[in-house]
């Protein structure tokens, strides 16, 4: 995280020279009034009060389909700061494993064979982000937050939030609940295509970070967990409650979204 908030602290032109090439492009410097990532449930919001660097897959597969290597199989935008890129893909790797030991977890939670999702993962296509929320110095606009209440994408996220922060929240109910950050500990969120996976079994986790004057700035690292382009997601139960989707198009389409 220290790495993230020295290419925060840089000046505006610094972060620029990483932003998308053009409109759409998935890594690099997004800014602030980028993002409005309610828009991907339906809700008309401002754009976030945040800015953001984001990074993709490590590795790229020898018989990866055009649409893919368009998309997220894209280069990452490395930004001109010594030891940043080693840093990055160190943490990448070590999220990418976890995220596989997590997926065998939850596996047998499902009471399925350990390694019943390893075909689904062979090649994930997660992405990396590490978010800056600027201090929040003026009364923000009608229904703008830090980030707006939406859903991960993806099979799981790893979040690691910057310890003793405040303004992450989950919806319990019809409640908003504070999430605490405590040193050394990582929050695990239930993404949209786990949910369709498992009918529903296990909930997509809806979250916000809270948008109030007079916040200190704040920083976390996501690691957003993402099958294979090609895997295809269908209910674990058999059901139709949900149809068949490819994991790369729709979260191309999710991703498409949330632009401003």
């Amino acid at each position: 995280m220290a790495r993230s908030g020295g290419f925060f602290a840089q000046e505006p032109a610094q972060k620029q020279a990483v932003a998308p090439p053009y409109q759409g492009y998935p890594y690099g410097y997004l800014g602030p009034d980028a993002e409005a990532p309610a828009r991907s449930k339906g809700e008309d919001t401002p754009p976030d009060l945040k800015e953001s660097f984001n990074g993709g897959p490590l590795r790229v597969p020898v018989d990866a389909s055009a649409a893919a290597l368009d998309f997220c199989y894209q280069p990452t935008l490395w930004p001109d700061l010594p030891a940043f890129r080693p840093a990055w893909e160190a943490y990448y790797a070590a999220m990418e494993g976890l995220a596989a030991r997590v997926m065998r977890a939850f596996a047998a939670s499902l009471e399925l064979p350990e390694g019943h999702f390893e075909p689904f993962i062979a090649n994930p296509i997660s992405a990396l982000r590490a978010l800056h929320y600027p201090a929040t110095t003026a009364r923000p606009l009608d229904k703008q937050q830090r980030a707006g209440a939406h859903t991960d994408y993806g099979s799981l996220t790893i979040l690691l939030p910057q310890p003793g922060s405040q303004g992450l929240q989950v919806q319990q109910g019809d409640q908003w609940v504070d999430v605490p950050a405590p040193e050394g500990a990582f929050v695990i969120n239930i993404g949209d295509l786990m949910a369709r996976w498992t009918a529903d079994r296990w909930v997509s986790t809806l979250h916000r970070v809270v948008a109030i004057p007079g916040q200190p700035a704040r920083q976390s690292l996501a690691y957003f967990h993402q099958p294979d382009w090609d895997a295809e997601i269908v209910p674990l139960d058999g059901s139709d409650v949900y149809a068949p989707v490819r994991s790369g198009p729709y979260l191309m389409g999710k991703f498409q979204a949330t632009g401003v």
